[in-house]
Parts: structure tokens; C-alpha cells; sequence
């Protein structure tokens, strides 16, 4: 006869770690060494860069190792409206290119769905300027809005410029550049997110007497907003830092320099590295602060 002792259980087993989970461990090193060589590493090198002092020889270009603290407030004043106008133009260049490409993006997505040879024209032309260098872009409406050119002349002859009016090196080109250089990572993660809408969501609305207005408002960019936080995010983060469009041998001018052109100096022309490298990372930690507030706020924290 059996007997069975209630409210006793054999001790379990203790298991190691399992053949799965090491092959996974495996599977992951080669990314987490890639993270670590091409992230980690250059991140520290930067923040020990941002807190070296000038060499004790007075050499134009040589740092040593120190906390000079003081960099950071240093690049904070002298750079201020520089920084200013960085963010200034990322915030309006995104907000343009918000209000262009969602009606482009819900055409193809939702107005086209149906009709694939027009759908897949329209997204040709959308990522077509991905063909041409960017460098190549931006030169080509440097040529098209040169005191010079055509589209200058026409406005000076239907007065609506002066003799004197141009169109490069003002905060209007630079701000062009941007929007019409970013749009199409705007209007792709848009779109891809307005192929996947439920049409019948939108039927039932109309269904329930609401209005397209309403309908659009209550159900259509709700179900969009991950596609809107997405291509914001990767809208305004190369923005904030680009330096090509506010260039002077491109669309910029004096008064146009943006953060990434004051890097650029300080690195290559001046050599202030411990300045350069202290904009670099005031420039990130402000963009990770500005984006997880702008994420959390937004309600999608599942981004992050």
C-alpha cells in the first residue's frame, strides 16, 4: 500500500542555465561588442574630450586630460544663438513637413489602396530624391535660388523682390533645404502605418452619421499617431544636428549657422575640441530629454 503524505513536496531541482539561454547570450555578443566598439567607446572618448583644459605648452590644438567644467558653460554662452536657431528651425522644418507629407502619405495609404500601379508611382517619387547624393540636392537648389537664377529674376521682375532681395543665405532657404531634404522621412513611416488602418473603422464612423471632419479627427489620426510620433522623431533628431543645408557653400549664410556648422568649426578650423566635444553632448542629452518628454507625452511610451 501507498501512502501519500499531504502538504510535503520532493525539494525541486535547482536548474542551470539553459542551452537556449546560452545560445542566445551567443547570438547577442557580436551586437553588444558592436555597441560597445561604435557607441559606448566614442561616447566616452567625447565626455573626456568636452572636459579637457588647454595644454600647459600653450600648443594650438593640444589638450590635456582634466574637469574643466567650465567648457560647458563656455560653449552654453558663446554659442547660445546658435543653438537657439538649431532647434528653432528643427521645430518649424518638422512641423512643415508634418502638414506636407500627411496628406501625401494618407493619398497613397488610404485614397490609392485599391489602385497599385498609382500607388506605387507615388511612392516611387517619394523616396526618389533617396537616388541623389544629398549633397548633390542641396547644391541643386543653391543653383536654382542664386541671385542669378531664374526664380530670382521672375520674382524681381513681378516685384515681388527688390533689386537688392535674395534668397540664399536667408533663414527661408535654409529652413527649405531642410524640409524638402527630411519630407521623406516623414512620409514613410506615415504611410506605412495609414496601410495598415482598418478601413471598416472609418465606414462604421460614417455609418454612425459623423461627420469626414470628425471621422478623420476620432478614429483616422488617433490610429495614426504611432506613424506621426515615428516620423517626427525622424524628422527633428538629423535636423537638429545638420550642418550641410545651413552651410555657407550651400544654403546658409552669416546668420544662418546652426549647431552642427559650429562642431564643424570648432573641430576642423579652430581645434577647440574640448568645446566642440562639450556641444556634441549637450546637443544629445538635450535631443534624449526632448524626445522622452515628447514620447511619454504623446502617449506612446511603447517607442521608447
Amino acid at each position: 500500500m501507498a501512502f501519500v503524505a499531504f502538504g510535503s513536496q520532493a525539494p525541486a531541482k535547482e536548474q542551470g542555465p539553459s542551452k537556449t539561454g546560452r545560445v542566445a547570450l551567443f547570438l547577442l555578443l557580436p551586437g553588444l561588442f558592436y555597441l560597445a566598439l561604435f557607441f559606448i567607446t566614442p561616447l566616452v572618448s567625447l565626455i573626456i574630450t568636452s572636459l579637457k583644459a588647454p595644454s600647459a605648452t600653450g600648443a594650438i590644438g593640444r589638450y590635456d586630460l582634466g574637469l574643466e567644467f567650465g567648457n560647458y558653460a563656455y560653449a552654453v554662452t558663446q554659442y547660445a544663438p546658435q543653438i537657439f536657431r538649431s532647434f528653432s528651425f528643427a521645430v518649424l522644418a518638422t512641423v512643415i513637413a508634418l502638414a506636407i507629407s500627411y496628406p501625401i502619405a494618407y493619398f497613397i495609404a488610404v485614397k490609392s489602396r485599391n489602385r497599385p500601379l498609382l500607388k506605387g508611382i507615388l511612392l516611387t517619387l517619394v523616396v526618389a530624391p533617396f537616388f541623389i547624393s544629398f549633397l548633390l540636392r542641396t547644391f541643386a537648389w543653391k543653383q536654382i535660388f542664386s541671385n542669378d537664377s531664374l526664380v530670382v529674376n521672375v520674382l524681381k521682375d513681378i516685384g515681388v523682390f527688390g533689386a537688392d532681395s535674395y534668397i540664399i543665405g536667408t533663414n527661408f532657404a535654409v529652413v527649405f533645404g531642410l524640409v524638402y531634404n527630411f519630407i521623406p522621412f516623414m512620409t514613410l513611416p506615415i504611410y506605412a502605418n495609414l496601410d495598415r488602418l482598418d478601413l471598416s473603422l472609418v465606414e462604421a464612423g460614417s455609418d454612425l452619421y459623423a461627420s469626414p471632419s470628425k471621422t478623420f479627427r476620432k478614429i483616422t489620426l488617433p490610429l495614426s499617431l504611432p506613424g506621426v510620433i515615428s516620423g517626427t522623431l525622424l524628422t527633428f533628431i538629423p535636423i537638429s544636428g545638420d550642418y550641410v543645408v545651413a552651410s555657407r557653400d550651400f544654403l546658409g549664410g552669416p546668420d544662418t549657422a546652426m549647431i552642427g556648422n559650429v562642431v564643424e568649426a570648432n573641430f576642423l578650423r579652430i581645434q577647440d575640441y574640448p568645446t566642440a566635444s562639450a556641444i556634441s553632448v549637450m546637443l544629445m542629452a538635450t535631443i534624449v530629454v526632448f524626445v522622452s518628454a515628447y514620447v511619454r507625452r504623446s502617449g506612446t511610451d511603447d517607442l521608447l
